[in-house]
């Protein structure tokens, strides 16, 4: 079908929509409050190492975050900087919440990587950075940390373009480390931003040094300067020039120095988000790929979460505007269910603070206050019934069943547990014979993050206990009739998630292996993904 071209193309050329990724401790938080600073969105930045501070990183909203000092829930926010609006979303990076991340990146067009500059690219790093690939996400990197002792800036080239597997291109350059640590050099301007410490320092206290004096710069900043100098003329004789192109395809990928804690390097970072950070693209649907400029609206919920106002029991969906304009009461149709809402409240968000959606645009993330009738991956759209593809589920591998410690509080237990599941916060199975309900994790602190939401969101009290499965998969048959013997010939094996897909719990090692040889036309899928009924092996 030939799609209308919108009138609002120019609003769609000035988003910006990319998330922030690392392993955990690597910076990433402390950016993100420092972009909100340099973008002129929050006056004070919070501190997100003292777990008691009075003052907390305004993308950790939830109490567990403030105890901790970590991160476990993506956060989204809007600013304006430069005539661009960038929805910039701050994902967690501890490995147990990485199910939330991926989702986060299927709705941006670009991701910002952080490095700490000191353990180079970490674990968790390189399973966002898959994800990444996967989708041909545009990727900018962070190196954080210059104040402390850190790793020679050349092996962190090496290693970040061999983790990436796309060539890595500075774009500014670290004059000393440590004690010694001077400032970095734009290497696209030839000046210097002199470093001084001090994390409540304004965006334009830095002093530029602009030329390249050799003699001065070295009689000043000493041998830090000639060696780093020695070590910019290897770049640019030995690695590629940057090429928007190349980075647009996943090919290249810019690279920054600086320290986040002190403000400094941010700037850069911001500038380049909007300078090089690709605007809205083409997202694909069942039926076909949508524009981000057409004239009809579209977008998916790519993430649901409950009670971010304890005050009100609020559950929000989170919608990427995948093409069209946004306007509070307009007619829209819900894919998966067939049915019309006209969504009225309807927020942006910077944090905890959210301002009323008059309009929004290809790129932007808004908010929908539910009540039940949205689930992750669902599409909205005017006029044609559009699907989205690409949200991930993954089998879960650690299994436990919960129990009540009051009886009584059942009611609370299920809808806890149901919004909690809908959000994606943990995966929760029903059993097919019985009535024990099943949590399924990636990692351990899902379960204490449920739990600890369980009793201060909704009143309850829960205990788990081990459950003796190994792993699942969603299943799925060709032929109706032998997935439903399948399924009753396998009844206390089966259980229902929140989406109220089948899926096969695993008891061995060897389960899977045996089952598959006995059932040859089932197919058994660690990932599930919303497409309707679509299943991805």
């Amino acid at each position: 079908m030939t799609a209308s071209v919108s009138p609002h193309a120019g609003e769609v050329r000035r988003r910006r929509t990319f998330a922030i990724i690392s392993h955990p401790d690597a910076g990433k938080t402390t950016l993100t409050e420092k972009l909100l600073l340099f973008a002129g969105a929050i006056q004070i930045a919070g501190s997100v190492k003292a777990r008691k501070a009075t003052r907390h990183a305004t993308s950790d909203w939830m109490e567990i975050e403030k105890q901790r000092g970590i991160s476990v829930a993506s956060s989204v926010m809007q600013i304006e900087y430069r005539d661009c609006v960038i929805n910039l979303l701050d994902t967690p990076g501890h490995q147990d919440f990485s199910e939330d991340t991926y989702r986060v990146l299927t709705a941006v067009d670009a991701a910002l990587m952080v490095i700490d500059a000191a353990n180079g690219v970490e674990e968790q790093t390189r399973r966002l950075i898959e994800v990444c690939r996967a989708r041909n996400t545009p990727v900018l990197t962070f190196v954080n940390k210059l104040d402390r002792e850190v790793r020679e800036p050349l092996d962190l080239l090496d290693e970040i373009e061999a983790a990436l597997g796309m060539a890595s291109v500075p774009l500014t350059w670290p004059i000393g480390q440590g004690k010694l640590f001077h400032g970095i050099y734009d290497l696209r301007e030839d000046s210097i931003r002199v470093f001084r410490p001090g994390a409540d320092r304004r965006p334009d206290d830095d002093e530029i040094v602009n030329g390249l004096d050799t003699a001065l710069l070295q009689q000043r900043f000493g041998s830090e300067y000639a060696r780093a100098a020695e070590e910019m003329a290897l770049v640019r004789e030995a690695m590629p020039t940057f090429a928007e192109a190349e980075f647009l395809a996943a090919r290249q990928t810019p690279v920054f120095f600086g320290s986040a804690i002190n403000n400094f390097g941010v700037r850069e970072v911001l500038d380049a988000l909007v300078d090089l950070a690709p605007s809205p693209g083409a997202r694909k649907a069942l039926s076909r790929v949508v524009q981000p400029d057409e004239a009809k609206f579209s977008g998916v919920v790519f993430k649901i979460q409950a009670n971010m106002d304890p005050a009100h029991r609020d559950r929000i969906a989170f919608l990427r505007v995948c093409s069209g304009r946004f306007e509070p009461g307009m007619r829209l149709k819900v894919k998966r269910t067939g049915k019309e809402m006209r969504p009225t409240n309807v927020v942006t968000f910077l944090s905890q603070r959210r301002d009323r959606v008059e309009s929004a645009y290809a790129g932007d993330i808004i908010g929908i206050t539910t009540h039940g009738g949205l689930q992750l991956g669902d599409s909205l759209s005017e006029g044609e019934a559009l699907q989205f593809t690409g949200l991930p589920f993954f089998a879960p591998e650690l299994f436990n069943a919960i129990e009540l410690s009051d009886p009584m509080k059942s009611k609370q237990l299920a809808k806890g547990l149901r919004e909690l599941g809908e959000e994606g916060a943990i995966q929760v199975f029903r059993p097919l014979l019985g009535s024990l309900m099943l949590l399924g994790a990636v990692g351990q602190l899902q379960f204490e993050v449920v739990l600890h939401r369980l009793k201060t969101e909704y009143g309850v009290e829960a205990r788990l206990s081990a459950a003796n499965y190994t792993g699942a998969r969603w299943i799925s048959c060709h032929d109706p009739v032998e997935l439903n013997r399948f399924v009753h010939a396998n009844g206390g094996k089966i259980y229902l998630d929140a989406a109220e897909a089948h899926a096969y719990l695993l008891t061995s090692r060897f389960d899977l292996g045996l089952t598959q040889e006995r059932w040859p036309n089932i197919e058994f899928h660690p990932m599930r993904e919303h497409t309707g009924l679509m299943l991805q092996g």
